[in-house]
């Protein structure tokens, strides 16, 4: 099935579908507009969104949705709300810090807008589940922040037919596109996730906190389109934000033949689950350990039994080290760790860490390429405040 023929549905079931004379005046704006008007916020409120991710592009697309009258949000998230999140997560507020995000999402849209329907699921996206969750919407928007989760929800979108609202940012630069079927995918431009050493994202790099605002606003712009089935989508598109410029670029989009998704002869047919890591997970393949990573347990024992024949080297920024750090830890940041090498004795093991494990690998591969013996804490502070000490500052 075509992905318009999902909203075409929609329209079908718009028929029947009636605004209450609240409705109506709540959404007195839209109805006024002729591209909109009563047919049109009919569509939205028979219409069915998934929002993948309630954090800096879910926030503010589920609250635009919501504000609009799209019928049914479903909100997928598993993760709970942190004091770093409130700089751009504008769902949440102070007092809902160590709640679960989407029960608190659900609260802040369900008090916005009592007209509309919000289901919750709280799971981490993965492929044995994420047919199942999508099957029942009309358009999937990606809200995360991880390559694990875009390639897996683009296949996912493909295999189903499903209009993908795809966008993603980092520091002060953002992206935007749609993907349908007919229009090529998200692996026609990216076919593979880049190695877990290359990819910091906003948890390692840093995001300026309005970026996720015009990002997000961008994708809650483009599936109101494709319900509404007007104007031009961002379909055979890139849309490129550069904040610090304040400048809009695109990018052609072209459907790939070769694609292994949605090309003439794909060979991804059924969905698995990239070996590849957030930045706020440990970068590990099934919960194992590689040689060059050492586990919190470990650690926390040879700190207690033999911290003198291991070097703990921190590769975090100076910033990240104000608000939490090992006392033992030698600082050293990753940027600077290359030419700092000789003030490393190579004669002891070096225990690398960041902030979840990922600088400290690429900190690992740099050691080690110099002749130094070093291996890498798996999760960095974040696994380390979890596991072991939880006055451990997070952010």
């Amino acid at each position: 099935m075509r992905w318009i023929e999902h909203i075409h549905q929609v329209c079908g079931v718009c028929m029947s579908v009636e605004l209450t004379k609240a409705e109506s005046t709540r959404y007195s704006r839209h109805l006024l507009l002729p591209e909109v008007s009563l047919a049109g916020q009919k569509k939205m409120k028979a219409a069915r969104v998934l929002v993948v991710g309630a954090g800096g592009l879910g926030c503010p697309v589920a609250l635009y949705l919501a504000a609009s009258g799209i019928g049914k949000i479903g909100i997928a998230d598993f993760d709970n709300i942190e004091l770093s999140n409130l700089q751009r997560q504008i769902l949440y507020s102070t007092d809902q810090v160590g709640t679960s995000k989407v029960e608190a999402a659900v609260e802040r849209l369900r008090a916005l807008n009592d007209c509309i329907s919000v289901e919750v699921h709280e799971t981490r996206i993965s492929a044995d589940c994420v047919m199942e969750i999508i099957k029942d919407y009309d358009v999937v928007v990606d809200g995360t922040d991880n390559f694990a989760s875009r390639y897996l929800l683009n296949d996912a979108c493909v295999l189903s037919r499903k209009p993908y609202v795809y966008g993603s940012i980092f520091q002060f630069e953002g992206q935007a596109s749609v993907f349908t079927h007919e229009s090529g995918c998200y692996r026609c431009i990216f076919p593979e996730p880049p190695d877990a050493a290359d990819m910091p994202n906003c948890s390692e790099a840093g995001v300026l906190g309005v970026l996720p605002g015009v990002i997000g606003g961008i994708q809650a712009t483009e599936t109101l389109k494709l319900v509404l089935e007007i104007g031009d989508t961002l379909r055979g598109r890139l849309l490129l934000f550069d904040a610090l410029s304040m400048r809009f670029d695109e990018v052609q989009v072209n459907r790939n033949p070769g694609c292994p998704v949605c090309g003439d002869r794909p060979v991804i047919r059924k969905l698995v689950d990239e070996q590849v890591q957030c930045a706020t997970d440990n970068p590990q393949i099934n919960g194992v350990l590689s040689e060059d990573q050492i586990g919190v347990e470990e650690l926390a024992q040879r700190l207690k039994n033999s911290p003198a024949e291991f070097v703990l080297l921190d590769v975090r920024n100076p910033e990240e080290y104000l608000i939490c750090h090992f006392p033992s830890a030698v600082l050293i940041p990753l940027r600077e760790l290359e030419g700092r090498l000789p003030e490393l004795d190579k004669s002891r093991e070096i225990v690398v860490h960041c902030k979840s494990g990922l600088r400290s690998l690429a900190a690992v591969k740099l050691l080690q390429e110099h002749g130094y013996r070093a291996q890498s804490l798996s999760g960095g502070i974040i696994a380390w405040a979890e596991q072991e000490d939880p006055t451990m500052t997070r952010y």
